[in-house]
């Protein structure tokens, strides 16, 4: 499993990123270029990620959430902030529930939550692995970039993406994924995070999602100490919107102590 450390902060923050993130280390430069004169900044590429390697082990909540704990385990890492992009706030509920005694708090940007309409669906995973085979996501690769933004990139690291991207995307640890996000999130109605965990959240501001703002709410309401933060922007927040991000993640966790 790749990680990046960076930064040489006191407190450590755990990056995990949203479902289908080619080159998470690469995606998340911005943040942690504004997180890491404060913390340690560990980002981790979950198997199927980055330069991470692909897996034959279902993609349940339960195993990737196992997974992502060794490789924290494996770094001596005991006390952290986790924060996760889009689907890891999904999994984020059950690291944190059975990771209490390690997690300091969570930080969502633009994090899944249960209940989110439309992911009841199923995927035509089957064509999606035959155009895979016939080298669709090599074409994708070249007109993708990073995910939605690549303006601040030097032509080496296009270059990387664009392997990462003809790599990871269909691959059959992506599509096994893809193909359990039913049922993750169906697994997931009810759960909540510790009471005791304080959680800050970041929520694109008049969301296409039907009741988006909403179910982050509720969601920051259900713990003692939860805050919603609203910014205009799109699902990829980390990208245009890292130094406001920063900000509030200092001023939070200086409310703590």
């Amino acid at each position: 499993m790749s990680v990046s450390i960076q930064g040489q902060g006191e407190r450590t923050i755990v990056l995990l990123p949203g479902f289908g993130t080619s080159a998470p280390i690469i995606d998340f430069q911005p943040l942690v270029d504004e997180l890491a004169p404060d913390y340690r900044v560990v980002v981790i590429e979950p198997f199927g990620y980055g330069y991470s390697d692909g897996t034959d082990k279902d993609r349940t909540a339960d195993n990737i959430v196992e997974e992502v704990h060794s490789a924290v385990e494996s770094l001596g890492i005991d006390r952290y902030i986790l924060m996760g992009h889009s689907i890891a706030g999904l999994y984020a509920l059950d690291y944190a529930a059975k990771y209490r005694d390690e997690v300091t708090a969570f930080v969502g940007i633009d994090s899944s939550v249960p209940g989110q309409p439309n992911m009841d669906k199923k995927f035509p995973i089957e064509a999606f692995r035959i155009a895979k085979n016939l080298g669709f996501s090599e074409i994708l690769a070249q007109i993708q970039g990073n995910e939605d933004s690549e303006q601040s990139l030097d032509e080496a690291t296009k270059e990387e993406m664009r392997y990462l991207v003809a790599k990871n995307n269909f691959s059959d640890t992506y599509l096994n994924e893809m193909d359990h996000l039913s049922s993750n999130f169906a697994a997931a109605i009810g759960k909540t995070f510790p009471a005791d965990l304080p959680i800050l959240l970041f929520a694109v501001q008049n969301s296409k999602v039907q009741g988006w703002t909403e179910l982050h709410e509720g969601q920051a309401a259900s713990v003692d100490h939860g805050e919603l933060v609203l910014l205009d922007g799109d699902h990829y927040l980390h990208h245009t919107k890292s130094k406001e991000i920063a900000e509030n993640v200092n001023r939070f966790m200086g409310e703590l102590n």
